[in-house]
């Protein structure tokens, strides 16, 4: 599991930098925390290490990491971590228990909801974000019908296009927006919707016409599995019951 690799080394998740449309890229200010905690004998008042050093010793255990391509120490300390597949975060959330149990599907009576579910019209982000989460679930239903197989070995070195990755972006964006004091759910829940609606027209999870079921399709109903299971969350944490249907 890289994401909790990284969190063993670092204290904390990174975050995701860039695009990832060609790499992936993660970036990560633990050095700089840590060269600023106190000393553990106060009385001894040590010098400061700069957090340049702090950066070089936690570069040469992130290296160790299976699955991390490289990792470069900036002179201010940031430390920027290159993945060789970041479809693994995939597996990475789908393997995770549950951080919010769902409220029970039906009417939505919530104050907090942040919108509203009428008009079903792409207009409407609510709707994008509920369709979104009922649409992943129809694709793993689409899937089976049509003899994709099932996505317990998914390679997740297939999703390498520039929707899978637009949408393994955002899904990057997970672990650290839990440890946030201000996570943002609803414009983070609008965000992974959209990617995940383009990347179903554009990158198909399913096969269609005669195209015969293939890995990638795997895959990606693999990765719609973890975004439904995030937007679940989401939702959750926002007092909003993920609709059965639309």
């Amino acid at each position: 599991m890289i994401m909790e690799a990284l969190r063993g080394v670092l204290g904390a998740p990174p975050v995701p930098q860039g695009s990832w449309e060609r790499e992936a890229r993660f970036v990560s200010t633990a050095a700089l925390r840590r060269a600023a905690e106190p000393a553990a004998e106060p009385a001894a008042e040590p010098a400061a290490e700069p957090a340049a050093e702090v950066a070089e010793r936690l570069a040469v255990r992130l290296r160790a990491v299976p699955g991390v391509r490289h990792v470069d120490v900036r002179p201010n300390g940031f430390l920027v971590i290159g993945i060789a597949a970041p479809g693994e975060i995939v597996h990475d959330i789908l393997a995770a228990p549950l951080a919010v149990s769902p409220p029970e599907t039906g009417p939505e009576t919530g104050s907090a909801t942040p919108w509203p579910d009428f008009p079903r019209t792409w207009d409407n982000p609510g709707f994008a974000v509920r369709y979104a989460y009922v649409r992943a679930g129809a694709v793993q239903r689409w899937a089976r019908d049509l003899g994709v197989p099932a996505g317990g070995a998914a390679r997740p070195e297939l999703l390498d296009g520039p929707f899978d990755r637009a949408v393994l972006r955002v899904l990057a964006e997970l672990p650290s927006r839990r440890d946030s004091r201000d996570p943002g759910w609803a414009a983070y829940l609008e965000r992974l919707a959209e990617v995940y609606h383009t990347a179903v027209e554009r990158a198909s999870p399913i096969p269609r016409g005669d195209e015969a079921p293939a890995e990638v399709h795997t895959a990606r109903v693999r990765m719609g599995e973890a975004v439904r299971r995030v937007l679940g969350e989401g939702l959750a944490e926002l007092g909003v019951a993920p609709p059965g249907k639309i």
